[in-house]
């Protein structure tokens, strides 16, 4: 049993836990609010939505909470950040080596058995690297914010984004610097970076050294090329922002009147189509927006960032395999092809599983919201309140942050089902279920097949 409990699928699950008791701890205390304490089932879900770096909020995280209880929730935030990015891009890291089976099984028990492989010098460099683009984030945002901010205001903010958490210190979030393009950018690019992962900024900091190298040398420029895991998530995720955007800016741009010149809607668009796959940062009020981009934000954040990174959701890789899998259906073809290559049939049902599985998950917790928090309301009465129910869950599972307003409304029972929620999005639904499969015992026979009419 002891075996079990502390196997590698189960120890992130741990740490989050205990990150999360911790957390609510010390969120309860009176020094972390400016008056009063905040109740136990609030600091519980403060702690999640930090250390899940989701940014749903049930009080104003700028006002509520003094110098210490802020401090506590961007320790939480960074914590959670790096715990999840570090070892999902190590596992990551670690299979791009092409080490051997044997070797990779081991690796994944222990972290530490492959010989070749320096786990100091790659922990060191996720650290290095990560506070490093957030220390140069703040100093921007010291820079080019408007009327000045603290320096640990920016430094907040930085983390917050680089981590994609969404936690803001402003009770609008980012709508004061609606039309700010400067200060915007550096908020997208800080988002971008922590939605794609360490493994794929570690490739693109090697290619960049490797450009300026050569350059300097004076060598024709042939460097390392980027691997098909890097090259798929940076086409996945520019199709994404700059599909997403356009949709979004379509619809404010024909379903809103009065609502500023074209420019700021395309900056209004393009954040939101950013920040709404992980970050949960907005620079326009989301219950301002029309039923259309709200339907756009749903799918954009149920997809979320790419694997090894701060991102939730289903991830950009598991999308683009189920685009392969629609477009191979079409042609007639036996084989996915994403990225030039074939996909195994282990590549497609885990595809497949993650998202049924987180389906099936949110399917169930908008239906034990619409129990707790309207059950006995007449349809007509709750008009448009399954769609706020539904983006409140999608948001959580995709640790996203972005609500219409209803978190702080929540009862008890609907701010336990968003907690779990968040937890099971940080974590990963593929990841769950595959610690719980961990006790199972397989079964040493198999049964006979036979086909099944469909369709």
């Amino acid at each position: 049993m002891r075996a079990r409990l502390l196997s590698p699928f189960w120890l992130p699950i741990w740490f989050f836990l205990a990150a999360i008791l911790v957390g609510t701890v010390l969120l309860h205390l009176e020094a972390s609010a400016v008056t009063g304490t905040l109740p136990w089932l609030d600091s519980v879900f403060t702690a999640t939505s930090a250390v899940c770096v989701t940014g749903l909020v049930v009080v104003d995280t700028g006002s509520f909470f003094s110098v210490f209880g802020q401090s506590v929730i961007l320790g939480l935030i960074q914590l959670g950040g790096l715990g999840i990015m570090t070892y999902t891009s190590l596992v990551l890291f670690l299979l791009g080596r092409r080490v051997s089976l044997t070797d990779r099984m081991a690796v994944g028990q222990t972290l530490l058995r492959d010989p070749s492989f320096k786990l100091g010098r790659f922990l060191r460099r996720v650290v290095v690297g990560t506070l490093l683009t957030e220390l140069v984030g703040a100093t921007l945002l010291l820079i080019l914010a408007p009327g000045g901010l603290s320096p640990y205001c920016a430094l907040f903010h930085a983390v917050s984004a680089f981590c994609n958490a969404g936690f803001s210190l402003f009770p609008d979030s980012l709508t004061g610097w609606r039309g700010e393009w400067g200060v915007c950018l550096v908020f997208m690019v800080l988002i971008t970076m922590g939605g794609l992962g360490f493994y794929v900024l570690n490739e693109l900091v090697s290619l960049g050294r490797s450009l300026v190298s050569r350059g300097r040398a004076g060598l024709r420029l042939r460097p390392r090329l980027l691997s098909r895991h890097t090259k798929i998530v940076l086409e996945t995720s520019l199709v994404l922002a700059l599909g997403g955007a356009a949709l979004i800016f379509l619809a404010e741009y024909f379903g809103r009147e009065g609502s500023g010149p074209w420019d700021a809607r395309l900056l209004e668009a393009l954040f939101q189509s950013v920040t709404c796959r992980t970050a949960g940062f907005n620079t326009v009020e989301v219950p301002h927006l029309t039923n259309v981009s709200l339907s756009f934000m749903l799918a954009l954040m149920f997809i979320g960032g790419s694997p090894g990174s701060c991102a939730g959701g289903v991830k950009t890789t598991t999308a683009r395999v189920w685009l392969g899998f629609v477009i191979a259906s079409l042609r007639g073809r036996s084989q996915t092809r994403v990225g030039g290559c074939a996909l195994s049939q282990g590549t497609l049902n885990r595809a497949f599983t993650l998202i049924v599985f987180g389906s099936l998950l949110i399917a169930l917790a908008a239906l034990i919201l619409n129990v707790t928090e309207g059950g006995d309301v007449p349809h007509f009465m709750a008009r448009g309140h399954f769609l706020e129910i539904l983006f409140e869950v999608i948001s959580a599972f995709g640790t996203v942050g972005l609500s219409t307003g209803l978190t702080p409304k929540l009862s008890a029972a609907g701010k336990a089902v968003i907690i779990c929620m968040m937890l099971i999005g940080r974590l990963g639904p593929v990841w769950l279920l595959s610690a719980l499969q961990s006790w199972q015992e397989d079964v040493s026979y198999r049964l006979p097949e036979e086909d099944l009419p469909l369709g």
